[in-house]
């Protein structure tokens, strides 16, 4: 959508004073034009990107929107593609400037809610091997978070893959108790046993044990000073 020169420019600027942010905006303008692309369309008051330009975090939040409307089938954007376009975050390298923290927070859960959606869409669609790489993108986006190992763990289980299922759960359980002292919740320790159950003891395996000898000590005589062996204490 458009925005007005000095918004622009006090964002883009906004460690200098007004009319030396609005001078840089004009610079900035005036390069862009000689590159022989219109890639921004500009009048005396306002500023957009030009229309035939398309955005990439626009299309992205667009197909996230679309993989978390459960309700309609989205089999066209269950590509490798989308999950890419899901691995990155807005402007990763901009962090320190104020304006942009909370769209960068936005996205962030935007697209990590996304990628789990397209882990459950691909592992009921039988497509496996995808799914693992949606969740495995999903966990490392945010380690801590417990929906996407989940995710991540019900893929490896709908493969049949029970070993990859657990050493998902032991890492996601490694790291809540490393980086805050957590246990996994009840919901995810039960989609995968944390230990293998004991196998039960054969009948009358007790009485085979081999009976502990009794403990010898030292006594003394009352009348003497002699230490004689006894078999049991005082």
């Amino acid at each position: 959508m458009p925005r007005t020169r000095t918004y622009v420019a006090g964002m883009l600027w906004p460690d200098v004073t007004a009319s030396r942010a609005n001078a840089n905006l004009r610079s900035s303008l005036w390069r862009a034009t000689r590159t022989g692309h219109q890639v921004i369309d500009a009048s005396t008051q306002e500023l957009a990107i030009a229309k035939h330009i398309d955005v990439d975090i626009h299309a992205a939040a667009t197909r996230a929107h679309q993989l978390l409307d459960m309700a309609h089938p989205c089999d066209d954007i269950l590509t490798a593609q989308t999950r890419a376009d899901l691995s990155s975050d807005l402007l990763p390298e901009w962090s320190e400037n104020e304006w942009v923290l909370i769209e960068q927070e936005q996205y962030h859960e935007l697209r990590l809610y996304a990628l789990e959606a397209m882990t459950e869409r691909l592992t009921a669609a039988g497509r496996h091997g995808e799914a693992v790489a949606s969740g495995l993108a999903a966990v490392r986006a945010e380690p801590l978070r417990e929906s996407a190992h989940r995710v991540l763990i019900t893929a490896h289980l709908a493969a049949g893959n029970r070993g990859a299922a657990l050493r998902q759960f032991e890492q996601c359980r490694r790291v809540l108790l490393d980086e805050l002292g957590l246990e996994p919740s009840q919901a995810l320790r039960s989609l995968v046993p944390c230990h293998p159950p004991q196998p039960p003891e054969p009948e009358g395996a007790a009485l085979q044990k081999t009976p502990q000898k009794p403990r010898r000590v030292m006594v003394r005589r009352p009348a003497s000073d002699v230490l004689v062996e006894g078999a049991g204490g005082r």
